[in-house]
């Protein structure tokens, strides 16, 4: 067994920044390796035909709700992007390892970091490369990589590879093609590094397999 963790995020996800606090250090106590894979989240739903939790306003209001909670819980600021939701795609490429290199790791933090605890905007092109430099970071070159087609074409690659191993959303984390979707599936992740998965796979399937009884189109009728 490889031991590999997939993070796949979008950086327009606060939910992708809180597990990405956390992943690093589980990853470390576990002697895991993590494999960064930025991808559209807007793609995601499209492919899935959902809607995004800001495209519904109730659910929107929720969503700052549960994560100022969260962040005083926790004990981080949270202060999140100037404007949201915001074209992530410069960050996403930047953020790319074709892209970042050995610093991939650091531009991501960063990127998180900038954006949902010191309210940036993670859309402009311009604040990204301020706070990349800001920490060293060749936040100039990466801005002029990410124009290029090849790399445009990276981030769509990621994106489709992404929907092809059933990512439906972010976070998502696949490991040993077990696939865990949101950040608070931390200590379901953990049970699973640690070796002790209670995850009855013959019962899952059991219940897989039960016929649906009825679609939501028919309720309609």
């Amino acid at each position: 067994m490889s031991k590999i963790i997939h993070f796949y995020f979008d950086f327009i996800s606060p939910f992708a920044y809180f597990s990405w606090r956390k992943l690093p250090l589980l990853a470390k106590k576990y002697n895991y390796k993590i494999e960064c894979h930025p991808v559209v989240f807007g793609k995601l739903l499209d492919k899935w035909g959902q809607l995004g939790p800001a495209e519904i306003p109730s659910k929107r209001n929720w969503l700052y709700q549960y994560c100022i909670r969260y962040a005083t819980i926790n004990g981080f600021k949270y202060n999140p992007p100037k404007k949201h939701p915001f074209n992530p795609l410069p960050a996403l490429r930047m953020s790319l390892k074709e892209v970042s290199g050995k610093d991939q790791t650091k531009v991501i933090d960063t990127i998180f970091n900038k954006g949902w605890s010191n309210g940036n905007d993670l859309g402009d092109i311009s604040t990204l490369v301020t706070i990349l430099e800001k920490e060293s970071l060749d936040g100039l070159s990466f801005s002029r990589h990410i124009l290029k087609p090849e790399i445009k074409k990276l981030l769509i690659e990621e994106t489709n590879m992404a929907i092809e191993k059933g990512v439906f959303g972010v976070p998502s984390f696949i490991i040993n093609d077990n696939l865990f979707w949101g950040n608070d599936q931390m200590e379901h992740i953990e049970l699973l590094l640690a070796g002790n998965d209670p995850l009855d796979k013959e019962k899952l399937n059991v219940f897989l397999n039960r016929p649906r009884a009825i679609d939501r189109e028919m309720i309609k009728k």
